[in-house]
């Protein structure tokens, strides 16, 4: 073992850093660190010298940085300054001198439901290692690990999935990405701390017994939780549930801790945690939960004095338009989800948007991304008009706008008026608003709801719509999507809290649909929601998407970021199963689920959810494309208007087509 004093940010540190020696679980201890809850460590195997070296994680975060300095003797500066060159001879030449990777601790049951220990070794997400070199690292670092412990090698994407399925696994074991994601016990879903009181419910029926009383200090725990959750202190999941959830959408809207914990069973019942108060803390290395022996005073948390205020709806006589004819402006009268949709026309139309800001913000040591956009564009050394003008082609050559038409909130206020029923019914909600009265909120709220659906349509409201969309009379399906001005807000997200519809075929549907979205704005849920940051129902508003319905072979999510992983810029995760992306988000099924680089290229498979394989290759790559265009969008949708931040990730619903084409069908702001 090689030992130096290294001077950092905390002071002098002792380097354990060992050179040439064989490793045993106690030294493997002794280095490591924590990913994901699973310990680890760096190893860099020199093909020149024959040898390698494992890294102290504490002083070394970085393989390069140690490769540069220590095993080169370059500065920083001089890496800093060459840092993309570099990385390419390590990651990419293949004649490289360097194999950089990581191995792994897990524990899994054997056949006979014994523990069994075992260590997995994987590269970076961009390394380009063929199927020999892998063979070759493993094999190197197989001669060279304790013979009782066994060492498996992970592909690290999908390029070396396919390049591995030419290599008997006798002679290099392996194991899936998906495979170790699914044997996970502890999955952090999103970071966070809360103090509370624990409680475990092991069935729905359970939780909808209690669900009354459940208050803003609970944490509550369950198999998979409703998406008509309160707001709480926590969530915790004991079964396996994607990031991109109606639930950890909200929970990453609310700011509260979320986790996957599968044997939470046994700790409620090895220390009586249920009804417990609790410290429960997620981060991307641990889990924790803390038993308190008293209840601790506890403030009302922020939210209870947040207010959160709309902007003034415009009221006037607005017209039906069709999609493509908004912008992001006119969300004041037809809603955040139709503006947005009337922007990404204006997008894909015009192609005059700068779809590259994303790739143009520094990103230390490196001022920009730019030339990391170009090789997956396909371009080399574009100027920056060649490298704009190539993203916009893209983006527009990859996804479709779904056509449709917008509802304003003129027409939802024009029937609402039309009704002395409705006006004493709404009347009769904001006086309890105002007085807090909880107890009849709910009721008042269903009676409401029974009454806006029953209500006839006036027959001005029916003339407009039925002359904008002539297609109900003939039969054809439609999809009618709310579009209120009170989601999708800093603060308050209100993922899954309005309806849709997707399943019209008449004039007489449509209008039912209609009036189900509009009465969606007063379900008891919804107005619970905004009551508690302050939205005034006053200043609250429906407006509605109506589209033709389109089949999809293919449907999902992709959010701009890997949610469980804050500091990832590269990463796109995006979520799918065969059908409308409704059974994403609604957790009908559990979906496949893949991260896609969208600097160095490149994707890996998280998990197979409700399947037993995933995508073909082909379809992996258009998805690809998919993230790729989601990050593109990004800039123009987080970046363009003032005090934008082009880091803020998008939310984007979308369907393939039989065809094989995408459509994107919703696209908001992330909240994270």
């Amino acid at each position: 073992m090689t030992a130096a004093l290294v001077t950092g940010a905390e002071g002098v540190m002792t380097d354990r850093t060992v050179v040439g020696e064989n490793l045993s679980l106690p030294l493997f201890r002794t280095l490591s660190g924590v990913l994901a809850g699973h310990p680890y460590l760096k190893v860099v195997v020199d093909r020149t010298e024959h040898t390698w070296h494992l890294l102290d994680t504490a002083v070394h975060p970085f393989h390069v940085d140690y490769v540069a300095t220590r095993v080169l003797g370059m500065s920083m500066a001089a890496l800093d300054a060459d840092l993309d060159a570099f990385n390419a001879s390590v990651y990419t030449d293949p004649d490289r001198r360097f194999l950089l990777g990581v191995l792994s601790l897990h524990t899994d049951e054997d056949a006979e439901g014994q523990d069994r220990t075992f260590l997995v070794l994987e590269t970076t997400e961009a390394d380009t290692m063929g199927g020999e070199l892998l063979a070759a690292f493993y094999e190197f670092v197989r001669e060279r690990v304790d013979g009782r412990l066994p060492v498996l090698l992970k592909p690290a994407n999908h390029r070396q999935e396919e390049e591995l399925s030419a290599i008997s696994e006798q002679r290099v074991p392996r194991v899936l990405s998906h495979e170790l994601f699914g044997n996970r016990i502890r999955t952090p879903l999103n970071p966070g701390d809360a103090t509370g009181r624990l409680r475990f419910f092991r069935t729905h029926a359970e939780y909808a017994a209690a669900e009354s009383a459940l208050g803003w200090a609970d944490i509550v725990a369950m198999p998979c939780l409703p998406d008509d959750v309160p707001r709480v202190a926590g969530f915790v999941n004991t079964a396996p549930i994607t990031p991109l959830s109606h639930t950890n959408v909200l929970a990453s809207g609310w700011g509260i801790p979320n986790a996957i914990v599968r044997d939470l069973e046994q700790l409620v019942e090895a220390d009586g945690l249920d009804g417990a108060w609790v410290r429960y803390r997620v981060r991307e290395d641990e889990i924790l939960f803390e038993r308190l022996d008293q209840e601790p005073e506890l403030r009302a948390p922020a939210w209870h004095q947040q207010r959160i205020r709309l902007e003034p709806p415009l009221l006037d006589d607005t017209p039906v338009l069709a999609l493509h004819r908004l912008r992001a402006a006119d969300r004041d009268r037809y809603g955040t989800k139709a503006a947005n949709l009337g922007e990404l026309h204006h997008v894909l139309d015009s192609r005059t948007a700068d779809l590259t800001a994303y790739y143009g913000r520094p990103r230390p040591p490196r001022e920009h991304l730019y030339q990391h956009l170009a090789a997956r564009l396909g371009l080399t050394s574009p100027t920056t008009a060649e490298l704009a003008a190539r993203a916009a082609d893209f983006v527009a050559s990859t996804v479709a706008a779904p056509e449709g038409v917008a509802l304003p909130f003129a027409l939802q206020q024009h029937f609402l008026a039309s009704s002395p029923a409705l006006q004493q019914g709404i009347g009769k909600l904001k006086m309890a608003l105002e007085l807090d009265a909880g107890d009849v909120l709910d009721p008042l709220c269903l009676q409401l709801q029974h009454l806006i659906r029953q209500t006839p349509v006036p027959e001005s409201v029916i003339r407009r719509i039925s002359q904008a969309f002539p297609g109900a009379d003939r039969g054809e399906r439609l999809v009618v999507r709310s579009s209120s001005n009170a989601e999708d807000l800093p603060g308050f997200s209100a993922a899954g809290v309005y309806d849709s519809v997707t399943t019209v075929r008449s004039a007489r549907e449509l209008l039912d649909a209609v009036r189900q979205v509009w009465a969606s704005l007063v379900s008891p849920r919804s107005v619970r929601l905004r009551h508690q940051v302050g939205i005034s129902l006053d200043d609250t508003y429906m407006g509605v998407i109506v589209q033709r319905y389109e089949p999809a072979a293919l449907g999902g999510v992709l959010v701009t970021c890997n949610p469980t992983r804050r500091e990832d810029f590269r990463n796109v995760y995006l979520n799918c199963s065969p059908g409308s992306p409704e059974q994403v988000v609604d957790g009908t099924v559990l979906p496949q689920q893949y991260l896609y680089n969208t600097v160095e290229g490149g994707g890996r498979t998280v998990a197979l959810g409700s399947w037993d394989e995933g995508l073909p290759a082909a379809t992996r790559a258009r998805l690809a494309d998919l993230s790729l265009t989601g990050r593109l969008l990004q800039s123009h949708f987080s970046g363009s208007e003032p005090g934008g931040d082009v880091d803020r990730a998008l939310d984007i619903e979308w369907l393939m087509t039989g065809q094989g084409d995408f459509r994107l069908v919703q696209i908001r702001p992330y909240a994270l």
